[in-house]
């Protein structure tokens, strides 16, 4: 179990801040790290495509905040205001610690080295330059804290496939484990997996504290794959916290 809750925190206030300047162009970046292999990777099947809900453009700090700000009185409100209103349990939270391995069962996943990714000078999210280390954002929340956890890797490469050449096979209700530096285990439940062309990547829906709970995003290239310009498309795993230890 979990031993303090933190909302937000360094990394959450970095991510909204960032929101105007970078989530676009990270959100694009992933597009081009995967290098064609002998054969296509596994694509997501298309009951598991996120809803037409999704953002297509970025979101301004100032409106991310907002929301934000909602979120957080949605989930603590005030008694004086809401007198008759009961709490919401938007599941559990931890603090800020960096993952040190990744699991993913169903996919044959199973990595003990996770590097950091942080933002290039250009605004553009890093890329591993292992093709075989999955990456975290680091200026975003570790993965069990409040928001978007964000964790991408390389589909293939020319030796063949990559770390999360597999994550278009990734369904709904399959489980994910991260285990972090202080010890704890947080577990995700995927929510839904979809493929987005550059036109339609659902930036702040990634990127963005849009739910008020502890999420996980996994990334990677998808779709057609351009010899002049590589992959056109991201696949995004969308899952949520459901149990630490």
């Amino acid at each position: 179990m979990t031993d303090g809750i933190e909302h937000g925190g360094r990394r959450g206030t970095y991510l909204v801040a960032a929101a105007t300047v970078a989530l676009l162009v990270m959100g694009l970046a992933l597009i081009t790290i995967g290098m064609r292999g002998t054969a296509g990777p596994p694509q997501p099947a298309s009951d598991a495509a996120a809803p037409p809900s999704s953002s297509t453009s970025s979101t301004s700090a100032s409106q991310s905040t907002s929301t934000r700000s909602k979120q957080k009185s949605t989930a603590a409100p005030d008694a004086a205001d809401a007198p008759d209103a009961e709490a919401v349990d938007f599941g559990p939270l931890l603090q800020d610690s960096e993952p040190v391995a990744l699991d993913i069962p169903s996919i044959g996943v199973h990595s003990s080295n996770i590097v950091d990714l942080a933002l290039a000078e250009d605004g553009t999210m890093e890329v591993p330059t292992d093709a075989s280390a999955p990456g975290w954002f680091t200026p975003g929340p570790s993965p069990g804290q409040f928001g978007p956890s964000v964790i991408a890797g390389h589909v293939d490469s020319d030796e063949g496939p990559a770390v999360f050449y597999r994550l278009g096979e990734l369904r709904g209700g399959e489980r994910v484990k991260v285990t972090r530096a202080d010890g704890t285990v947080a577990t995700f439940v995927i929510d839904r997996v979809g493929l987005f062309d550059k036109a339609s990547f659902p930036t702040h829906e990634v990127y963005g504290d849009t739910t008020g709970r502890a999420e996980l995003r996994l990334i990677t290239c998808g779709g057609t794959y351009d010899e002049d310009n590589g992959y056109l498309g991201n696949v995004v795993a969308f899952g949520h916290l459901v149990a630490t230890g």
